[in-house]
């Protein structure tokens, strides 16, 4: 038996037949191991040492009845056998300042605390451009037009710390309101863009949310956008549908699997959409539970056993 810590938002607001914690906590709880739940806000450091005010946490098949708390207890980090970074975005000050926390603690922790500041979900990715789209990062919206003209005339903004497909947007270089978009998407040129090539395979296959644990692909989901808007996220209304990897996608997965793990980054989510990795997210991933219904599989139990593994 060993003591999981989940650092991540509160019980209250989670969806059990969808959250990927969830399932990580239901399958820890069904091998014997007692999860603990803290907030953000619940680490600090004392008497030498980091600590969580945290609860022992019982999980139920029951949505409105998921969850029992035991008494709250002030806990240092070491005497957790692996703590679960799973705070949903916005990757933020606050989410900053936990994970330097979290980097003095001397115990396994998933995804790596450095990693998580340095990997930046949109610009990670462009550490592999021979998988990735043509893209530019800037604050300029003459950069923005010089590469839109490049590619075609379209492209999709994005904030680059946006998340759950929050101000990403499609560009066209004749839009009257281009200038308009760079200007509050770049806060007048004080903050910097991504704009990536336009992918028509977004309207055909979708987009597809791949999962990897220790670096190895374990299954994706297909997520097709509603009529009328270009996210393929599912909680802005994208549908889940069943997927079988391409070639290319399982060489984008075993290209960057060894960099994955050597950065400790064990558990992580890729967005491909057609031939090309437009992001690797890494704060809080998700998709276990859409994977397992749509492929009869259990992925959160390939997930345990790594920690399993990492805690022996």
């Amino acid at each position: 038996m060993a003591n999981f810590l989940q650092v991540m938002d509160p019980m209250e607001g989670i969806c059990i037949a969808e959250d990927t914690t969830f399932a990580f906590q239901w399958e820890a709880q069904a091998r014997g191991h007692v999860n603990h739940h803290c907030l953000v806000d619940e680490l600090s450091f004392k008497e030498g040492r980091p600590v969580a005010r945290c609860r022992s946490l019982e999980v139920h098949q029951s949505q409105g009845d998921h969850f029992r708390f035991g008494d709250t207890v002030e806990r240092p980090l070491d005497s957790f056998e692996c703590v679960m970074m799973r705070k949903d975005p916005p990757f933020d000050m606050r989410y900053v300042f936990a994970t330097h926390l979290l980097s003095l603690a001397d115990t396994f922790v998933m995804n790596r605390p450095d990693s998580l500041r340095n990997a930046n979900e949109k610009l990670y990715a462009l550490e592999f451009p021979e998988w990735t789209p043509p893209t530019v990062v800037t604050t300029s919206i003459a950069d923005v037009r010089e590469f839109l003209a490049s590619v075609g005339g379209s492209g999709v903004l994005k904030p680059l710390d946006g998340a759950g497909g929050v101000g990403v947007l499609r560009v066209d270089e004749t839009s009257e309101n281009l200038n308009a978009i760079v200007e509050m998407m770049t806060a007048g040129g004080c903050r910097q863009v991504v704009v990536q090539e336009y992918l028509p395979a977004i309207r055909k296959g979708g987009d597809h949310r791949i999962l990897l644990v220790d670096g190895i692909s374990v299954g994706g989901v297909a997520r097709i956008p509603p009529e009328g808007d270009l996210r393929g996220n599912l909680h802005v209304g994208a549908t889940a549908e069943k997927m079988v990897l391409s070639d290319r996608e399982r060489a984008i997965c075993e290209a960057i699997g060894p960099r994955l793990r050597e950065d400790g980054l064990w558990f992580v989510g890729i967005d491909v959409i057609g031939d090309y990795m437009t992001e690797i997210n890494v704060t809080s991933p998700t998709g276990v539970q859409e994977i397992n219904a749509l492929d009869g599989v259990c992925v959160e139990a390939l997930v345990i056993d790594m920690v399993e593994s990492q805690c022996a």
